[in-house]
């Protein structure tokens, strides 16, 4: 028999731009299997003062956190986990009776596929982003050994201090620039925006890669994960993120890790959006 809401069932959410139904799918399908009395649902605000102050006063589990809400929420928030601290970016909201503690699970899932894909640290890369997102993923490049790497970011301010927190060069473009490895933490890409069908580098910039990364979830092949398997080069995509990601982000809110079949399951079901 189907889990039933009841009043005691436990709530989790995710706030998020564009809402997608991968990590409801993910949540949900792991509840079921492991008989736990939670549900999950993703939304959207207008107003994240006033959502994080219904997280509290309702009771609300957890909250994944997706963009571009991750910095912005910080100040609406208790404390910060070490892991969220020094990146500056929440992903995931743990509610403890009506105290709100921020993490940042993202890390954890770069870190983990830089070493799985063995993601050399002696390459240069260039980093598409300045936002929270980018902030993780400059966080686990330096943590993991490079050196070398450039951020590409339009906007100049944010764009230097992530560069200069890392101890890399910022860009405002690719102009000028070849990298080993790219990767994409803008919107560039993502599905239900206006840049969906954009190419978040160039194909010559591609060409000249050996490893692409994309961070965007959906769809799990984007532009830039399509062009670079067309040209045959070592492929990392967002989905894989958010699945590894979302896994961490479940054991906070319920307690409990899934076996590694289960999130394989969980991960696979999630994608069939």
């Amino acid at each position: 028999m189907s889990r039933m809401i009841n009043k005691d069932t436990r709530i989790c959410m995710s706030l998020a731009a564009r809402p997608t139904n991968f990590g409801t799918r993910f949540h949900n399908y792991l509840y079921e299997a492991l008989e736990l009395d939670y549900l999950y649902k993703a939304f959207t605000t207008q107003d994240l003062a006033a959502a994080i102050a219904g997280i509290r006063a309702l009771g609300i589990r957890g909250c994944g956190v997706s963009m571009p809400f991750k910095q912005a929420c910080i100040p609406l928030i208790d404390e910060l986990a070490p892991s969220a601290a020094v990146i500056h970016s929440v992903n995931t909201i743990v509610n403890n009776d009506g105290y709100l503690t921020g993490y940042n699970t993202d890390y954890i899932a770069i870190e983990k596929l830089l070493q799985k894909y063995d993601v050399a640290p002696q390459l240069t890369f260039a980093l598409q982003g300045s936002g929270g997102m980018a902030s993780a993923v400059a966080c686990a490049l330096k943590n993991h050994g490079f050196h070398h790497g450039y951020i590409i970011a339009r906007d100049d301010e944010s764009g230097k201090a992530l560069a200069a927190a890392h101890g890399y060069q910022h860009h405002h473009t690719m102009e000028g620039v070849t990298a080993d490895v790219l990767i994409n933490a803008t919107p560039l890409g993502m599905a239900g925006g206006p840049e969906a069908e954009t190419l978040a580098f160039s194909s010559t910039a591609i060409a000249a890669a050996q490893v692409v990364f994309d961070v965007v979830a959906l769809p799990e092949h984007t532009p830039l994960i399509r062009s670079a398997r067309e040209q045959n080069k070592k492929v990392i995509s967002g989905a894989e993120v958010f699945a590894i990601q979302a896994v961490e982000q479940f054991s906070l809110y319920t307690g409990v890790r899934p076996s590694d079949e289960h999130f394989r399951q969980a991960a696979a079901w999630a994608r069939q959006v």
